[in-house]
């Protein structure tokens, strides 16, 4: 009854072979015939490449807590406690960056990331303290209610004693990968453990190819009967076998002839399947290959724009990932409304120096950004309030569409004035005309009325 009650448990248990919570990678096994798990992955330099990129760059990026003010607009949090926390020391012994590091490695290789929180008596968070994905186990209680198994070990800790610690949800951060029931991620290692298992092979392969001197493996081939062919075997492999005794001229005897039987690395394709094995790597974890020293198919055209892409269908979806499992945990229910946790990857998405101060000219010109929202982001000194670094300015030729007209009236109005001056100027001569007064005298009254309005 014990295989059919594991084989038919409850479905809404979030247990699963494959995912952090005590899974077993199929005992290691892939189909090249090579044990693949996280230690040996990572002895592969395209995984170890995808995952230092990808866990790096999370560890760097700008992280704060912000609170909404009364007026819509954001600001950081800096006397909130968990500010400190999250930008600086999550804990006595870690700084943020080697903090966020070690949970998205966690994250990529395990597919889940857990930290212990620990609060003080009034329920606020005090430190965060990153725990092995691979000693943690979730499960559900006979409630249904979710609670968190972790295995101690003596090892992290001398006064600690091996056993087991049952945790709240409230008491873990669980930043979960992509998964098929929402609470426990699949490993991206045993997802894809054939393909990272062929490229181990093909290392291993090319690293013994090399060793042999490389010179492929074969036959030696005798006339008569070999009394002990053991002995032949050592002897061969001491004198002409490794790098060492590579370029080595062989002398045979008594009729003895030596047939290679293995086909040459060139043969077998092994550089093509190397280079694919690298791309097929970046694949799973969605890094463009450039980023991982590929570059066939990379230029000066699109490698700016392949490095947008990886910030926008790479990086932002764990991002999200991030701020939405901390804020459900560490922001309590009542503070959700004002505060919220957010990364900044505008850093990541400057363009270079002529792009950017064309987009600075734009923003300043159009009155939404001023001279020290500007020198922020280029990491510059502020310029005083009283010499005008505060200021928002705008073209004085823009107007607001529905004030259009004004001006166009007001230019009626003045025209029709001048059109009426003008007549009554002309009338003033001909009456001069008309009179005893000569015609300079007209034309100096007429002057002198005009100098008179203008």
């Amino acid at each position: 009854m014990g295989l059919f009650s594991g084989l038919f448990r409850s479905r809404d248990a979030p247990k699963n072979s494959t995912a952090g919570s005590a899974y077993r990678f199929f005992l290691g096994g892939s189909t090249s015939g090579k044990p693949v798990n996280e230690r040996s992955a990572m002895q592969m330099t395209a995984v170890y490449s995808c995952v230092r990129i990808l866990s790096e760059a999370v560890a760097g990026l700008p992280f704060h807590l912000y609170k909404y003010s009364e007026d819509g607009s954001k600001e950081k949090a800096v006397d909130n406690p968990l500010y400190f926390l999250l930008h600086d020391e999550p804990n006595p012994e870690m700084t943020s960056f080697v903090f966020r590091e070690t949970l998205m490695t966690h994250l990529l290789l395990w597919g889940n990331g857990y930290a212990q929180i620990i609060r003080n008596g009034k329920g606020e968070v005090v430190a965060l303290y990153p725990l092995m994905p691979n000693r943690m186990t979730v499960d559900r209680d006979d409630k249904g209610q979710l609670y968190y198994e972790y295995l101690t070990s003596s090892d992290e800790a001398h006064t600690m004693k091996g056993g087991t610690v049952r945790l709240k949800p409230t008491d873990v951060l669980h930043i979960p990968g992509l998964g098929f029931d929402g609470l426990v991620g699949y490993s991206p290692i045993a997802m894809a453990k054939n393909a990272i298992g062929m490229a181990i092979a093909c290392e291993e392969y090319g690293a013994k190819f090399f060793a042999n001197g490389a010179t492929p493996g074969g036959l030696l081939e005798y006339p008569g009967t070999v009394k002990d062919p053991e002995k032949v075997r050592e002897s061969w492999n001491k004198g002409f076998g490794g790098s060492s005794n590579s370029n080595k001229v062989a002398i045979l005897e008594e009729g003895m002839k030596y047939t290679p039987i293995s086909i040459s690395p060139n043969e077998a394709q092994f550089l093509e399947t190397r280079k694919f094995q690298i791309n097929e790597i970046a694949r799973i974890f969605r890094v463009p290959p450039h980023m991982v020293g590929d570059l066939e198919k990379s230029s000066f055209s699109n490698i700016e724009q392949q490095s947008l892409e990886f910030v926008k269908y790479t990086l932002e979806p764990w991002l999200i990932r991030w701020e939405q499992a901390m804020a459900r945990v560490l922001i309590s229910p009542n503070d959700k409304a004002a505060f919220f946790i957010k990364f900044n990857v505008d850093g990541l998405l400057r363009g270079d120096y002529a792009s950017r101060m064309s987009g600075y000219a734009t923003a300043r010109q159009n009155g939404w950004m001023s001279a020290n929202d500007i020198r922020e982001l280029e990491n510059l000194d502020r310029i005083p309030a009283v010499n005008g670094g505060d200021l928002y300015l705008i073209n004085g030729n823009m107007t607001k569409l529905s004030d259009a007209g004004i001006f166009a009236a007001d230019g009626k109005e003045e025209k029709s004035d001048e059109e009426v001056l003008e007549l009554e100027g002309q009338d003033g001569d001909q009456s001069g005309n008309a009179g005893t007064d000569t015609g300079e005298d007209a034309v100096s009254k007429r002057h002198n009325r005009r100098g008179k309005l203008v």
